[in-house]
């Protein structure tokens, strides 16, 4: 299950990435975050690069509306995404 929680109109969550993947897609959820497959490398936050646009293409909303806000040089990642609720980014994943 997909742990989000809101603050001040935003939506905030989990990613586990899997840089230099084969291709960029949702591999599933996995300790409460979501886990994602990226097919940047993880140099020079080309990773994290590739995350905030992947995710921004997942939920319909412009690249500067998503934020990295903690784990910028961890596999796992707080993501800030503004302007939707927790029940709005669970409805457009399609997750629980």
């Amino acid at each position: 299950m997909l742990t989000i929680s809101e603050k001040d109109g935003s939506a905030v969550f989990s990613v586990r990435v899997k840089p230099g993947g084969k291709k960029n897609e949702v591999i599933g959820v996995h300790d409460g975050a979501l886990k994602l497959s990226v097919t940047a490398p993880p140099i020079e936050g080309k990773a994290n690069r590739a995350v905030t646009k992947f995710v921004s293409q997942l939920l319909g909303v412009a690249p500067s509306r998503v934020d990295i806000i903690s784990g910028e040089s961890s596999r796992t990642k707080r993501v800030r995404i503004e302007g939707l609720s927790a029940r709005e980014v669970k409805e457009i994943l399609s997750v629980d």
